[in-house]
């Protein structure tokens, strides 16, 4: 009843609250951002959600577009600009996922929305991350983050899946929370800070 009733319901009207709550902070990094990147505040990507089906993530854009003299983008750790890093540090480049949340395409927690690439290489343990509604933050967040490799991220991903209860999302709630004033493991951008995934030799199914 929980995670097909309660927690979608839950879910919308948090969000819904939690934007018109933010909406002046996001206004001022909105303004800040236009004007950095050149009348770009947003970065959409697409991700994969649950029973894989893709869709287009929002975040803010905390990383500039500067080439090198080939027109080609300069490493992405050196396009992230003075107040990108900011809103990374403090995870605010999420706060558009609140959109995404009330379009029905995310929950605010579960297995973080991960690259479509990804999918031709997961086992079929791995895959069982699809089984949920993708999160804004989940419990490989808060055990560890881009600090934790993969396969790691994908075991925390699946005992999420099979544990999914209201208490697991309110302990994951507040502990990101915790983590996010500590600035502990907070770095937003799987892309960036955590090297692409390709495979694993474990065959598990």
């Amino acid at each position: 009843m929980y995670s097909k009733i309660l927690k979608p319901i839950f879910d919308y009207v948090i969000a819904a609250i939690g934007l018109v709550l933010i909406s002046p902070l996001l206004l001022i990094l909105i303004v800040i951002l236009s004007i950095i990147n050149r009348g770009k505040p947003f970065f959409y990507q697409l991700r994969t959600g649950k029973n894989g089906k893709l869709f287009r993530i929002i975040k803010l854009k905390t990383m500039n577009d500067n080439t090198d003299s080939y027109g080609n983008l300069l490493p992405a750790l050196d396009r992230v600009t003075v107040i990108g890093n900011i809103c990374r540090k403090y995870s605010l480049d999420e706060i558009p996922q609140l959109l995404n949340i009330l379009k029905g395409d995310m929950s605010l927690i579960g297995p973080r929305p991960l690259l479509p690439e990804y999918v031709e290489y997961y086992n079929k343990f791995q895959n069982r991350r699809h089984e949920v509604m993708p999160g804004i933050t989940g419990w490989a967040q808060i055990n560890g983050r881009n600090a934790i490799t993969w396969e790691q991220k994908f075991e925390y991903d699946v005992y999420y899946v099979d544990h999914l209860s209201f208490l697991l999302d309110l302990k994951i709630f507040w502990l990101t929370l915790y983590k996010v004033v500590k600035k502990s493991n907070i770095n937003s951008s799987e892309s960036v800070d955590m090297a692409l995934f390709k495979g694993t030799n474990n065959t598990e199914e």
